[in-house]
């Protein structure tokens, strides 16, 4: 990459915290967004816990003539966006309009948008909107109203490789950077707090049906059984370094330093990608394992993809040989969204120098050879991080994060 990419803002949307500084108190101290859901009437399904945003009053926080054409999710993004651009300190006029570009990812929002828009055209006949025409137009609609708000006209784009679309957002606007953009508002805000969407995750078996919101996800634990699905994300303001140091009062987090992606084989017996993965991302930064201080996990929730992740960490970083910690254990699986917010977590755990926990987790798997952080949080510097992630089908992805010197 001949632009070292960096970020100067950060916008959360979690269930444990609106805004950076609300999350990172409650990750810190071990607060946790788990809860039985209300978002709608959650007693006919098996599975009850989730991740929600609790107390989010669009109206109050946006006041946009957008509003009415959006939904929950998109104004979660809209939030998040604003947030992340006030952070960065930009000011009208301080980047050509054109030179700003928007690349996020999501999932299962559009599962919401498009239960919404089959609703309101249910018994009309021939005019009706199939699902996946719904789903194209909600992913269109999510980075287009942002774009919109800011008056951004760059390239605008959306990633959907389920929980490894967010890592790959980034990394996709670390190249929209080295194309020319000026500016990049990226990451992802997600959620799956729907019937529509809910249904469609009971289907595959995965999720967890404990009822109790803290034995419900408890990833790389003997008692692991299923992933909580949640709502949210993070959405960050993607600079190249040499201009973002040139405006005065600038703050930067952190540098994106490495960033790849690998498919796995369906072919029975192949290995998975994620060791690979790793390597690639490492290769990309220039850095050695010895130069990672904190991996922040996928953490699937289910016994053999935790075998598989831990095994890759330990092929890689040797057995216990790097600090691993999950503190999506305290907001649920965030599916496009998930990614983002430990990129942000790992951004501002470089920032305050510390390591978040893993809540709720015992002890992790002693097979697995994990140096997992859990309980409470570890207070040493870090100076460079790993972010996992991996989506359905066999999407991996990976990004190194590391101090800007």
């Amino acid at each position: 990459m001949t632009q070292r990419a960096v970020v100067t803002g950060i916008g959360i949307a979690a269930p444990n915290g609106l805004g950076p500084t609300a999350y990172w108190r409650a990750v810190m101290n071990g607060v946790s967004g788990l809860r039985t859901v209300t978002r709608f009437d959650i007693s006919k399904y098996r599975s009850k816990v989730g991740g929600e945003v609790p107390d989010f009053d669009a109206e109050r926080h946006l006041q946009s003539r957008l509003l009415p054409q959006t939904d929950h999710m998109t104004r979660l993004a809209l939030v998040a966006a604003d947030w992340a651009l006030r952070q960065a300190g930009l000011k009208e006029g301080d980047v050509p309009s054109n030179r700003m570009s928007v690349v996020t990812a999501a999932t299962g929002g559009g599962y919401e948008f498009g239960q919404r828009e089959l609703a309101k055209l249910h018994g009309q006949g021939p005019d009706h909107v199939s699902a996946y025409q719904s789903f194209a137009w909600f992913y269109a609609v999510n980075a287009g109203q942002i774009s919109i708000r800011h008056g951004m006209r760059g390239a605008g784009s959306v990633v959907v490789s389920e929980q490894a679309g967010g890592l790959d957002a980034i990394g996709h606007g670390r190249r929209q950077l080295a194309d020319g953009s000026r500016l990049v508002l990226t990451g992802g805000v997600d959620s799956a707090l729907c019937p529509w969407a809910w249904v469609a995750h009971q289907a595959t078996g995965a999720m967890s049906r404990c009822p109790d919101p803290a034995r419900a996800y408890l990833p790389f634990d003997e008692r692991a059984n299923g992933y909580v699905p949640g709502e949210g994300g993070a959405i960050m303001v993607l600079e190249a370094a040499e201009l973002a140091e040139k405006r005065p009062g600038t703050r930067i987090y952190g540098e994106v330093a490495g960033y790849a992606a690998t498919f796995d084989s369906r072919r029975p017996g192949r290995p998975s990608g994620l060791r690979r993965v790793i390597e690639l991302a490492l290769g990309d930064a220039g850095m050695d394992p010895r130069d990672i201080d904190v991996v922040f996990a996928d953490a699937a929730g289910d016994l053999a993809l935790d075998r598989a992740e831990a095994e890759a960490i330990a092929a890689v970083f040797g057995p216990r040989g790097v600090p691993v910690t999950a503190p999506k254990t305290m907001t649920g699986r965030l599916f496009a969204g998930g990614g983002p917010l430990d990129v942000a977590s790992a951004l501002l755990a470089m920032y305050w120098g510390a390591i978040p926990p893993t809540v709720n987790v015992r002890e992790a798997v002693p097979d697995y050879e994990l140096d997992l952080v859990l309980g409470r949080p570890r207070y040493e510097p870090v100076r460079a991080a790993l972010v996992l992630a991996r989506g359905h089908g066999g999407f991996n992805s990976a990004i190194v994060v590391r101090e800007y010197r």
